[in-house]
């Protein structure tokens, strides 16, 4: 956990190409905790090192900022410099979301193993206002960018997930393959598809919404442009890190390669 001093900004857009149209959606990378949202966490400090272990897609930054870097066309990044454990950025914020059943709505109120993270009577409205919808307008305003200056606006999102199932995990019985490609019916076209599957082929193999499932576009764009595409690029942990929460390994490299030729694929 990471002391977050009050100028902190919470999450980031890093700009690319001014032609580019893809966006690398960073939401899960970080560890940062606020001091104000860490008094609201009933874990101490052990307990919460671990549950971060856990819950935080480690070194998926560096993983977007290096594919970046290799990209012939550098692609523009949205990193959320705070934790999941603050807001998760991704979650509907009401009735909608699924996984409210296991206490990870937008705010989380229980831990990966089904523990209490907060209190029962927790209010998350002031995290949703301070946190979640000035994130939420600050990604549609990167992809309304996008759409204006190229027509069209590619979102790959980037995560990670651990091995073997965790306890919150809804559908954790699935296949785990090295890379999920998390699919919108609406919003993946079976050509950006195609190329993440050729691009990934070589990190080993690739699956299709399990152990999860979609993929991230702003409310205000979703199911009403289909020239915002998007594709969620789950890693599972074990093939580029320690788990639960240790160094990267070798494997970051060749992930780093098939996401920079992802890129090079959409951006044409």
């Amino acid at each position: 956990m990471t002391d977050v001093p009050p100028s902190f900004a919470s999450f980031a857009l890093l700009p690319g190409a001014g032609d580019s149209p893809v966006i690398l959606h960073v939401p899960h990378s970080a560890r940062a905790i606020p001091d104000a949202v860490r008094a609201g966490i009933v874990l101490d400090d052990a307990e919460l090192e671990r549950e971060l272990d856990h819950i935080t897609d480690a070194h998926t930054a560096r993983l977007a900022e290096e594919a970046a870097s290799a990209a012939g066309l550098t692609p523009w990044r949205f990193e959320n410099r705070l934790s999941r454990l603050v807001v998760d950025p991704e979650r509907f914020p009401d009735e909608r979301e699924e996984m409210l059943a296991v206490g990870m709505g937008a705010v989380y109120t229980r831990t990966t193993h089904k523990d209490m993270l907060r209190d029962e009577d927790f209010d998350p409205a002031p995290l949703i206002e301070r946190y979640f919808r000035p994130y939420a307008e600050a990604m549609t305003e990167a992809v309304a960018g996008r759409l204006a200056a190229t027509g069209r606006a590619v979102i790959i999102d980037v995560h990670s997930y651990p091995s073997a199932p965790l306890p919150y995990e809804l559908h954790g019985d699935g296949p785990r393959p090295a890379v999920c490609l998390g699919t919108d019916s609406f919003h993946t076209p079976p050509e950006l598809l195609d190329a993440a599957r050729r691009a990934f082929a070589p990190c080993g193999d690739t699956g299709l919404d399990s152990p999860f499932a979609g993929a991230y576009v702003p409310l205000e764009f979703h199911r009403r442009r289909p020239e915002v595409t998007a594709l969620m690029v789950e890693i599972r942990r074990d093939t580029y890190m320690t788990e639960p929460g240790g160094p990267a390994g070798g494997g970051l490299g060749g992930l780093v390669s098939a996401l920079a030729e992802l890129v090079d694929a959409v951006s044409r």
